[in-house]
Formats: structure tokens, sequence, C-alpha cells
């Protein structure tokens, strides 16, 4: 193991703070218009407190579910988010093999950087995925429905970003290679749960931070490091299976109040 790695999501994105133009940073990091809604992402979640439990044997906990009839050994993947050059020269194709070597999915872009046909040729991503999508005949499109128009990016205006060149439509996902809200902008949540109950958690800004950083062993690292949190959260709360995470596992601040009614 290298020396000195990150030890969280916020390590990384300091290095990648430093690695990147400042353009390319405050594209990848910022928000729309006062950045109100970035900002309240992170807030929202830290109202959120999780609720212990004791006494429950926490010694073997399974991370495992599925999505859209595909097994995986955690429910964190990766979402789609645009233009992963601008964090490394290899763009979706340094994150997708990072994925594939997690085992999980990358949902690809329209905003990519890379063609999809550029990420697919890239069999050594996972030749045993690819194999089972064949024969499954499995394809699947991702809708987003959070941004019927594009937000005013004020950090973009004044550095006078051009958008980069958008390879593909949003949402084509590829099992060959490779969610933390993608944080108040146009990289904004998608809704699942109206297609496919399964818990799933999808990482956008955070993987960039890792390819940033450290190419595709930083978003591969990233991957792996929130694995471990949730493992841990979960066992915090005494749940052993995906299966056995419920809303009584949380407690808001609506609950919070109630309490007190």
């Amino acid at each position: 193991m290298e020396d000195n790695l990150p030890v969280n999501v916020r390590e990384y994105q300091e290095l990648a703070k430093k690695a990147l133009p400042k353009m390319h940073y405050d594209y990848i990091n910022g928000g729309a218009e006062d950045e109100y809604t970035l900002r309240e992402n992170i807030a929202a979640y830290g109202r959120i407190l999780l609720r212990p439990r004791v006494l429950i044997d926490v010694s073997k906990i399974d991370m495992s579910t599925t999505l859209l009839g595909y097994n995986m050994p955690s429910p964190i993947i990766v979402a789609p988010t645009g233009a992963h050059k601008l964090a490394n020269p290899e763009g979706e194709v340094a994150t997708a093999r990072a994925a594939a070597a997690c085992n999980t999915i990358m949902v690809l872009s329209f905003g990519s950087s890379c063609k999809i046909e550029e990420v697919y040729r890239r069999r050594d991503v996972s030749a045993t995925l690819v194999r089972r999508a064949e024969s499954l005949g499995f394809k699947a499109i991702v809708l987003t429905v959070d941004t019927p128009v594009l937000g005013r990016r004020e950090a973009d205006i004044r550095n006078k970003m051009v958008a980069p060149r958008m390879a593909n439509l949003e949402g084509l996902m590829s099992f060959d290679d490779d969610i933390d809200s993608k944080g108040g902008s146009k990289l904004e949540r998608f809704a699942h749960e109206t297609l496919d109950p399964s818990l799933s958690w999808k990482v956008g800004r955070p993987v960039f931070y890792g390819l940033a950083a450290r190419g595709e062993a930083g978003a591969r690292h990233v991957i792996e490091m929130l694995n471990r949190e949730l493992e841990l959260a979960m066992a915090l709360c005494g749940c052993r299976s995906v299966a056995e995470v419920t809303r009584r596992h949380v407690l808001t601040e609506g609950d919070r109040i109630r309490a007190l009614l």
C-alpha cells in the first residue's frame, strides 16, 4: 500500500483542488446560482442521525444487493457525471476500470468526454461482466429528470469556461465499465426508485476527486473507502444485510420535532 494515502473523500477533494486548473475544479465542484442547493445537500445529510443498536452479532456484514437484476457486492455505484477528462486524460475509461475493479456499475453520462464505443472497446475492463451482460442481452437506459433546464453556473461564467464536448446521450449504462448526491448542480440525483426498488447509492463528485488526484487508482480507492464506511455504519446500526436497513435506523429533524409534541 502506498504511504500517505488520503483517508477520506475530503482529503481527496483537497488533492484534486491542488491538481486541477481552477477553471476545471470550479466546474467539477461548483453549483448553480448562489450554490444554495449545493451547500444544503451536505447540510441536509448532516442533520440526519443514525440510530445505533447494540447486542447484535455484526461480525459478518453482507452488503450485497441487486440492481435491475444485476448482483452487486455493494449498493454503491458510479453516477452519470460527465467530462471525466477534465480530471484525468483517460477520462471515463479510467473510471470504468476503477468501477470494474470494485465489481460495481458505472452509468455513462451523455456528458461523457469519451464515446461509449471507446469505453466499450476496453474489454480488459472486465471480461467476465461483459460476457454476462452479452449473454443476458442486458441493456438499460437511465433517465434523469431533475434538469429540465441547465442552471446558471456563476463560477463557469467568471472563468469563461467552455463546456466540454458531450460524446453520448446521458444514461447509457455500461456493465463493462464502471452515488453522495452529485451535488446540487446539473449532476443531481436520478429517481431509480420509480423503476427498481433495490437500494443503491450513486457516487458522482467523490469519484471525480479520486480521478483527479490519483487517476484510476484514486477513483478505485474512493469507491473502496465508501464501501468500508457503509459497512461500518451498517454494523453500528445493527444491520447485517442491506435488506435490514430501514427507515427506523435514522433520526431526522422531523422525528425530533414530533417527539416533542
